[in-house]
């Protein structure tokens, strides 16, 4: 599980948006949303909203305790460092969060209302009872099923009928005559006295008799693995605590998985044989470089486990043989400074991904089980074509990869596994209809000719397709229910490109509603962007999102560099001493949006998460005349205090991503843009923060002071709120619902900022409504 400031990846835990924590969270992200469209006429402008909110409370205000921070011969002083408690139990810390949170919510009480029909809107565009597609897996088709009014997912399973092979046509069996759907485990029942609950892993075993799930109670990503029998439920065996969410079976009888340091860094793998005490587990590797973290993951053939080693540039790959009941790791790639490798298993070969400053795209070859350092090229390193993710078949391999800026799919026949793999030739691509899209890899059968991916657009709803990869022939598992009368065709969405201050195109990904908006300036807008740790922010359908479309706003994605959108060196030129980059691309594209009449400076609101967070803080610093409001969700703006203290968890593994503050030059131009360090006595835009008490990622402290700092500082009146869940970690709160009411909040906030919450109505008004009905 590679902990990211952000939420996504192998390895170390980054300060990310969401997405790729794990690929269950993914799943739950895709979930529905929508509802009947609300007329602009039903939102009547009421400039006196903000300021009547805040005669009612007065802000907190976070007492100064001057620190004084030495590095390079240069003196910081921090005015509230004391706000950071690694305890979270500091009654003056709780306290002051607290009072943050009742100054929020007394501002925001006179929009409660709206905030409660736009939650109803959210949630009733969802499907509340339904399931995902089917995926047969030896005996059995597994799938989650939700539930009417229930938070939290059901895993279940039916027996397949027929020994058929699986094809693109196949299809689970319902109704009275159907094998019977068994309940291997309802997470509403598991989450039953917790404020917070999470399934972070569901594997089941290669016989299908057992399932081990880890589940997190706190939202601080520190799990609890369980192993079930898969029919009775029954507890097998004493729970493994203290772990990461990667876990995988070794066989029938023994689990592999990872625990963390001091500092959440996953260093330890293990093998946990069934039945025994965890004291008595085999740590099979030990990562001692503190750069550096693991991650786990099984070949599609299940023959062999991989554990990788890595940094923000390295990787080395290690085998478990899992027929051979091997109790030993076996070095696939070596380690090699700048070589970063991800691999999996066919035949008499494994197929390695690598990536280096040469070919910095990557390419893919494949070695001899039995001489590993005899590689065959299968795709060559190319300057335009990024190779993203790759899928192993018994005769097929599906290779992911990213052109001008989009993934793009393409599937290859394999020779026969005894015949000698040569360079992949006469692949056939995948066609995708919409402008600009997702596309991402789902699980798939080995022994089988049928691809499953996952596809949406912004106006798409996600929807999973089954691909014949010897025919070509798709066809549509599932596309998700989006109720209350949407229509796709109301919906445009566009792909612009902005230019940069060094001339470079930045990508955008624009979504509107065709009879509401202008186009000539008057329009509202919420720009979004990231661009951190290569992560490809690609434009998914997102339900909610259509509660401000629906109201005539533009919703517009920032593909900025940092990302991985652009290829390997769009996140290199984004990325450590070329970081600012990053934000100049998002101000370029804001400014780019502001000429071409998407919508005016008064009219644009901005919103990034994480290290789109450090994106809303530094933007804001540098022009905080271009934007009307922001949001900033569990922003990591603190840079310079976190990647100098190696106690806080991501910092060693960061190290790579932002650089290292120890050294000087690092230092200062770190201190150019941490937010923290970079608020000054202007006007600033409306602002809302968000952050979560238990968060392992970005801690509640960064957040915490740069309110507090804007409060001191600051020259205006607008609105600055802070909001910290005390009870959640990065994701905010963990249940399907609850998660949308931060939805609806941020939107009531940014609503609130453009003036466009509804007028209380006079009692002339009522009385006339009343006469009416």
């Amino acid at each position: 599980m590679l902990l990211l400031r952000l939420g996504l990846a192998v390895g170390s835990l980054p300060r990310l948006p969401i997405p790729p924590l794990l690929r269950a969270q993914a799943r739950l992200s895709r979930r529905r949303a929508l509802l009947l469209p609300l007329s602009l006429s039903s939102l009547r402008p009421c400039s006196s909203s903000i300021s009547t909110s805040a005669a009612m409370a007065a802000p907190p205000v976070a007492r100064k305790v001057p620190r004084e921070l030495v590095e390079h011969g240069d003196v910081r002083v921090d005015d509230y460092y004391w706000l950071r408690d690694d305890a979270r139990a500091d009654p003056t810390v709780l306290a002051h969060l607290g009072a943050e949170n009742n100054y929020t919510a007394a501002l925001m009480s006179d929009a409660k209302q709206l905030e409660d029909e736009i939650f109803a809107e959210i949630r009733g565009r969802i499907k509340e009872d339904d399931i995902d597609a089917p995926l047969r897996k030896g005996q059995y088709y597994y799938y989650e099923r939700t539930l009417n009014g229930k938070e939290y997912a059901q895993h279940c399973r039916r027996l397949v009928p027929t020994d058929g092979p699986v094809t693109v046509h196949d299809v689970m069996p319902t109704g009275p005559d159907a094998p019977a759907e068994h309940i291997i485990l309802d997470e509403n029942v598991k989450a039953e006295g917790h404020d917070y609950y999470s399934i972070g892993a569901f594997k089941v075993s290669p016989s299908g008799k057992l399932v081990a799930y880890a589940e997190d109670t706190k939202g601080d990503e520190i799990y609890t693995v369980f192993v079930i029998d898969a029919e009775s439920g029954e507890y097998v065996g004493q729970p493994l605590k203290g772990i990461t969410s990667d876990i995988e079976w070794a066989g029938d009888d023994n689990l592999v998985y990872i625990t963390m340091d001091d500092i959440l860094r996953p260093d330890k793998v293990w093998l946990h044989k069934l039945g025994s005490d965890q004291s008595d587990d085999s740590c099979l590797y030990h990562e001692k470089d503190d750069t550096f973290s693991l991650g786990l993951q099984a070949s599609e053939s299940k023959q062999y486990l991989f554990v990788e080693s890595g940094s923000k540039n390295t990787s080395f790959i290690f085998y478990l043989d899992i027929p051979s009941q091997s109790k030993e790791l076996v070095v696939l790639t070596p380690r090699v400074n700048g070589i970063d490798t991800t691999a999996s298993h066919r035949g008499n070969h494994f197929y390695i991904k690598r990536r280096s400053d040469e070919f910095y795209n990557s390419e893919l070859v494949a070695c001899p089980l039995d001489n590993v350092a005899e590689t065959t090229v299968l795709l060559p390193h190319r300057e335009s074509v990024k190779i993203q993710d790759f899928q192993l078949f018994e005769n097929h391999i599906a290779i992911y990869e990213r052109e001008n800026g989009l993934p793009k799919a393409t599937v290859y026949r394999l020779p026969a596994t005894v015949e000698v793999v040569g360079q992949l030739q006469g692949g056939r691509a995948i066609d995708f209809v919409d402008p600009a899209y997702a596309v991402e890899p789902e699980s798939s059968q080995f022994h089988s000719n049928v691809v499953r991916f996952y596809y949406s657009s912004m106006r798409t709803p996600p929807s999973v397709f089954d691909y014949d990869m010897d025919t070509g022939v798709s066809v549509l598992k599932k596309i998700d229910t989006v109720l209350g009368g949407f229509d796709a065709s109301n919906y445009v969405t566009e792909r612009k490109w902005a230019a940069a201050s060094d001339g470079t195109q930045i990508p955008m990904t624009i979504l509107y509603r065709n009879d509401m908006v202008k186009l000539d300036g008057s329009d509202p807008m919420l720009l979004y962007g990231y661009g951190s740790y290569e992560i490809c922010i690609d434009p998914s359908f997102k339900g909610s999102r259509f509660s401000l479309v629906d109201r005539g706003f533009i919703y517009v994605i920032a593909h900025i560099r940092g990302g991985g959108e652009m290829g390997r060196k769009w996140y290199e030129d984004g990325k450590l001493l070329k970081k600012t980059n990053t934000f100049t691309d998002f101000i370029a594209c804001a400014e780019h949006l502001i000429e071409n009449k998407y919508c005016s400076k008064e009219k644009l609101c901005i919103n990034g998460r994480s290290a789109g967070g450090l994106l809303m803080g530094a933007v804001l610093n540098m022009r905080p005349d271009l934007f009307k409001a922001a949001v900033a969700g569990v922003p990591f703006v603190d840079v310079l205090t976190t990647m100098l203290d190696p106690t806080i968890p991501l910092t060693t593994a960061e190290w790579e991503e932002w650089g290292d503050p120890r050294k000087e030059e690092f230092y200062y131009y770190m201190k150019s843009y941490s937010p923290v360090d970079n608020v000054k006595a202007q006007e600033y835009p409306h602002i809302l923060v968000t952050a979560g008490l238990n968060d392992p990622r970005v801690m509640y402290s960064e957040p915490a002071k740069f309110v507090a700092k804007l409060r001191e500082l600051k020259t205006d009146d607008n609105l600055l709120l802070f909001k910290c869940e005390l009870g959640a970690g990065h994701f905010s709160k963990s249940g399907r619902f609850e998660k949308l009411r931060e939805d609806a909040f941020t939107y009531v906030f940014i609503l609130k900022a453009l003036g466009m919450t509804p007028a209380k109505a006079s009692g002339k008004e009522v009385e006339q409504r009343q006469a009416q009905l």
